[in-house]
């Protein structure tokens, strides 16, 4: 009675990892056929009036060589005002009363936004931040022009 329980138990394990491998062929054979996403597909899409931005990453050493503290680089980040655009909602400047000039960014511009604007997501390398339109207050041509004025 032992060994027909032992078989049974062999028998179950063995099914198991039968379906395991048929799983993971499968998903080897659909991560060929499927094309690859890209860095930026992979984030989140803005909906309505909001902005996806990537704030302004500060470099980790000067000029001269020297390198920068990990701590003061993380509060340089979380007080960065100024970001990348990288994705807008279908909905983005086009209430007409409230922006009658047109939009006041577009894709792939660099604007300034409030200290504390938006939501923040960590995301592999930095964070990115979720804006909504009215939260821009400027664009700037050069990211670093701003750190160096201050």
């Amino acid at each position: 009675m032992i060994q027909t329980t032992s078989h049974a138990l062999e028998d179950k394990y063995d099914a198991e990892e039968d379906v395991k491998k048929i799983k993971k062929h499968a998903s080897k054979k659909a991560a060929k056929e499927a094309p690859e996403k890209t860095s930026l597909e992979k984030l989140p899409n803005p909906t309505g009036w909001r902005l996806l931005v990537m704030p302004f990453k500060v470099k980790e050493e000067t000029k001269g060589g020297i390198i920068i503290a990990q701590e003061t680089l993380d509060r340089a980040r979380v007080a960065t005002q100024v970001g990348y655009v990288l994705k807008m909602g279908d909905l983005c400047y086009k209430d007409k009363d409230k922006y009658p000039s047109g939009p006041w960014c577009k894709k792939k511009d660099w604007v300034i936004f409030a200290r504390y604007a938006g939501s923040r997501m960590e995301i592999d390398g930095g964070e990115i931040r979720m804006l909504n339109d009215d939260e821009v207050l400027g664009t700037i041509s050069n990211p670093e022009d701003i750190l160096h004025a201050m």
